[in-house]
């Protein structure tokens, strides 16, 4: 057993820099877990300065100055902010509410429809079963609407905090996007001056990270808006609220696509029929998908090394049991990081000198 671990220890950690990795590794880990919460301003401002810093780069790469790209930048950074605020929160929160009075409607008639699934498949479906579905299915609603009822008195506290981190993300974003060079040289001197392997993971996880959360960020833009258009010229009540479920479903490969299909589905059943209309809804919606898939997906992430679905699956669920929808959002990314980590990892073929006991 002994020798096994001295084995597995010459292996992986013979290299002074590899043990140094691995503190700070498994530092940075807790830290998070422990202070995420109380940190989540600061470590979302600082996603948010990730993503726009390529921006500011693109800029600075087009001959125009640091100091105009980073404001340049910041003030879209806030525009898009004020109109979400202001102009498509109000309009996905209407649409969620009017969806929540709309509910013992839709509860009636997805009741009518599975009342008449026995009698076309008896050797499928059971009443017994139906039955179980509709109470589980009323009971989600029931305690959906409860909770939208009392979502105005209950959570005071969390949009007064709401609205402290609308003012200290701005600032934070601002100031990480402007002091950017003196604040990773800050961290430099930090660590060992010569650190090749690390330099080496910094620039891979940079690339694939940058590549993918700013490429993400765009796809849901992309997704979203194109859903939101077609689902308004096709007359689809509650196209905001659905373009955002479709937008967002992007960030979750293969799983995403599958659940947010469900209610686009229902929504359009319940507010066209069985007709050509729904049809015509369905097949807009997939169309879009299979673009976003085929076409999109590829041009935006031509540069990153791409995953085993298995590993993207078991990413999502660990990383998001862990940190929740942050954890779903950037589980793709630190599946990545683990990957460029695990590839510049020095590893020692040679077995460890014995020991000199034994000898």
């Amino acid at each position: 057993m002994i020798r096994t671990l001295r084995g597995l220890a010459h292996k992986y950690f013979s290299d002074e820099e590899a043990v140094i990795l691995f503190l700070i590794l498994v530092t940075g880990t807790v830290f998070v877990i422990w202070f995420g919460a109380m940190l989540a301003p600061a470590i979302a401002s600082l996603i948010i300065a990730f993503i726009l810093q390529g921006l500011v780069t693109k800029l600075n790469k087009l001959g125009i100055p640091e100091a105009v790209s980073i404001l340049g930048v910041f003030l879209v950074f806030l525009g898009v902010l004020v109109g979400f605020l202001f102009g498509l929160l109000p309009l996905i929160w209407a649409q969620l509410s009017a969806l929540a009075g709309e509910a013992p409607r839709i509860i009636r008639e997805l009741q009518s429809y599975l009342e008449l699934l026995p009698e076309q498949y008896p050797h499928l479906i059971s009443a017994e079963a139906v039955g179980t579905v509709y109470q589980q299915v009323s009971t989600e609603v029931g305690q959906f609407t409860q909770w939208l009822v009392s979502f105005s008195l209950s959570s005071i506290p969390d949009l007064v905090a709401l609205l402290i981190y609308m003012v200290l993300v701005p600032i934070l974003v601002f100031f990480f996007l402007k002091d950017r060079e003196v604040l990773l040289g800050a961290i430099a001197k930090l660590l060992p001056p010569q650190r090749p392997m690390m330099l080496t993971i910094w620039h891979e996880v940079n690339l694939q990270c940058a590549n993918y959360v700013r490429g993400k960020a765009l796809e849901i833009l992309i997704v979203g808006g194109a859903t939101y258009i077609a689902f308004k010229l096709l007359g689809m009540p509650y196209a905001a609220l659905l373009s955002l479920l479709v937008g967002l479903s992007v960030v979750i490969p293969y799983i995403g696509a599958a659940v947010v299909t469900i209610p686009v589905a229902v929504i359009a059943l319940f507010a066209f029929g069985w007709g050509s209309h729904f049809i015509w809804v369905m097949a807009i919606y997939g169309i879009i998908q299979a673009l976003d898939g085929n076409v999109l997906v590829p041009v935006l992430f031509s540069e990153v090394n791409n995953l085993h679905p298995v590993a993207i699956i078991v990413a999502v669920l660990f990383f998001g049991g862990i940190w929740g929808l942050w954890g779903v959002f950037f589980a793709i990314p630190l599946a990545t990081m683990l990957k460029a980590v695990f590839s510049a990892w020095p590893v020692k073929d040679s077995l460890p000198p014995p020991d000199p006991g034994k000898v």
